[in-house]
């Protein structure tokens, strides 16, 4: 494996992966502790109040959910309907109790503590609103906005050009080649961080690695020389070695449901 001077900066998937709860104030809190970036899904009531959640509709999430919210889209909702829910306890008892957060309260725990960064996947906001509650709360430099749309990363480079972003591409090589070349011909604009989905299989298989470890190299070749951060999102064998891997073909960056697995790969490296 090749050591590398600088750190590398780890995603803690939907908050802290799964130390803890979705997107709950305490499962962020956990995933500036441990040292990794925590990641937003930031969605809009019906009532404009921003928070964040990951699913479409309560119903995975909220033990004893009422019935008359069962099935609705989080859009339809009003604030009101949401802010006394428990988030938490669906994981276990020591999580009960947990809440869904507004964005405000997101940033106010960042505020005036600059290490505390946030991926922000944006569902159904406003992007002018959000940049600024974020502008507001004097932590929109913190911030990193992903999306796998280009347009909806160009545009919050416009209405938030302090912030950072963050593409990400899931799809089949011929594809992904497709979205380099699109991404290439408009010079990489508004974009620092790229993510792309990596499966990995039967690390002792002959081909493991889904897109091919020649095209995750020639990505990191092309993109980092821009100053562009390589990340990567592991599906399927999330292991020690898998990170290993991958870092040797000049991933500098992970996103994981496992932190943990992640610190651990990266500890040495």
């Amino acid at each position: 494996m090749n050591k590398q001077s600088k750190p590398h900066i780890i995603q803690s998937h939907r908050g802290a992966g799964k130390l803890g709860p979705e997107n709950t104030l305490e499962s962020f809190e956990l995933g500036w502790k441990i040292g990794t970036i925590p990641e937003a899904d930031v969605w809009q009531t019906s009532d404009g109040i921003m928070f964040a959640f990951h699913d479409s509709t309560l119903d995975r999430q909220v033990v004893d959910l009422p019935s008359r919210l069962s099935g609705v889209s989080l859009k339809d909702l009003a604030w009101r309907d949401i802010a006394s829910l428990d988030a938490g306890a669906y994981r276990g008892s020591e999580f009960k109790g947990q809440k869904i957060p507004e964005m405000a309260a997101v940033f106010e725990v960042m505020r005036g503590k600059p290490e505390r960064l946030l991926y922000m996947d944006v569902r159904n906001a406003s992007l002018d609103r959000l940049a600024e509650l974020a502008r507001k709360s004097g932590v929109l430099e913190q911030t990193i906005l992903a999306s796998t749309d280009y347009g909806v990363i160009r545009e919050w480079k416009r209405v938030a050009p302090e912030s950072s972003t963050l593409l990400w591409m899931g799809a089949p090589e011929e594809k992904l080649r497709e979205r380099m070349a699109e991404l290439r011909e408009a010079g990489f604009e508004a974009l620092t961080q790229l993510q792309i989905h990596v499966h990995v299989g039967d690390l002792g298989a002959d081909e493991p690695l889904k897109p091919s470890p020649e095209f995750l190299k020639s990505v990191g070749e092309e993109i980092k020389p821009r100053g562009i951060l390589f990340q990567v999102l592991i599906i399927g064998t999330d292991t020690v070695e898998a990170y290993h891997r991958l870092m040797d073909l000049g991933v500098e960056s992970f996103a994981t449901d496992d932190p943990e697995v992640a610190l651990l790969a990266l500890k040495d490296a």
